[in-house]
């Protein structure tokens, strides 16, 4: 499987199967989405894996 991003994968799996093969939350899957993180995910001998890209280096938000 080529790369996809995890909103295309999601559209097509749906966040809850695809949060059970991550093994994470459907909520955070859900998260991600929302917040418009850049994760691609990859299937990688019959295993899903995600890679997030970020900018480097990563200047966190301010803390209020």
């Amino acid at each position: 499987m080529e790369k996809t991003t995890l909103y295309e994968y999601v559209k097509t799996h749906g966040q809850a199967e695809t949060a059970k093969r991550l093994g994470i939350t459907q909520a955070a899957i859900s998260k991600a989405i929302a917040n418009g993180r850049t994760i691609f995910v990859s299937l990688v001998d019959d295993k899903l894996i995600a890679e997030e890209v970020r900018k480097f280096p990563h200047t966190p938000k301010a803390i209020r």
